[in-house]
């Protein structure tokens, strides 16, 4: 994660600024407090100010804003369980990650968490960064549902939560039915991952397979900004589309 190395107590806001921004920088402010001393006998002039790439800028938007709207998800319906943050930790843990990095993804949740910010805040500050890419805003909506489907339910608040999210996101009820199917409906599971259905002709099918593998390559997923500890998932979305066809090819045996 390069922009996490650049990091210091005074430039977060600078990189981010709005709700993310101050979500985060009280998150590091728990995680550096040993480098939060030494800042505070400097003198401010002589603390760097490292310069951030477009695509560090939205790394770690896309990386802050994840973990803040989980942490707001986890409590919508009033109560945080344990099974809530199992699922989390558990997510946090599987990223190839250092401990200090993990460590405030944990704090940026439970600021969230208890933050006066709405989910709504967090989505549309992340879809000013990512508009213009919206293969990584569909990215970003799939890992949100992959999540969320973790406990195995759906509760009624995360799904309020998630349609408003995709309405931030200019996203369609189609897209939004079919990456909640691929997670929550088995019916038909292999056709939705491919964006088709039973009615669809083979040369749709194969036309829309092309497509996603276009997409979603984990190498274009790369190149369109997705941060590095994200690609694993970027990878297994990519197989999913290649192992659904495959059995959809071999269903109808062409």
């Amino acid at each position: 994660m390069g922009w996490f190395g650049k990091l210091t107590l005074g430039s977060l806001g600078l990189l981010l600024g709005g709700p993310l921004g101050a979500i985060a920088g009280a998150a590091l402010g728990h995680v550096l407090i040993d480098k939060k001393a030494d800042f505070i006998r400097q003198d401010p002039r002589a603390i760097p100010r490292p310069e951030f790439e477009y695509a560090e800028q939205t790394q770690a938007a896309f990386f802050i804003s994840l973990f803040s709207i989980l942490g707001k998800l986890s409590k919508i319906d009033g109560v945080v369980t344990k099974d809530e943050i199992a699922v989390v930790q558990d997510f946090i843990n599987s990223l190839p990650i250092d401990e200090t990095e993990k460590q405030f993804a944990r704090q940026v949740f439970n600021e969230a968490k208890d933050s006066p910010y709405r989910i709504d805040d967090f989505a549309s500050q992340l879809y000013q960064a990512i508009k213009n890419q919206p293969t990584l805003v569909l990215t970003y909506f799939d890992l949100l549902f992959r999540i969320v489907a973790a406990d195995g339910t759906f509760h009624a608040a995360e799904e309020a939560a998630l349609k408003s999210v995709k309405g931030i996101f200019n996203l369609s009820d189609k897209q939004y039915e079919d990456i909640k199917a691929v997670y929550f409906n088995e019916l038909d599971k292999h056709y939705k991952m491919l964006n088709c259905a039973p009615e669809s002709t083979n040369d749709e099918i194969k036309s829309n397979y092309k497509n996603l593998v276009k997409d979603f390559h984990p190498d274009a997923i790369i190149s369109k900004g997705l941060p590095e500890e994200f690609i694993d998932f970027a990878e297994k979305r990519f197989r999913e589309i290649q192992e659904s066809y495959e059995k959809i090819r071999q269903e109808r045996n062409f």
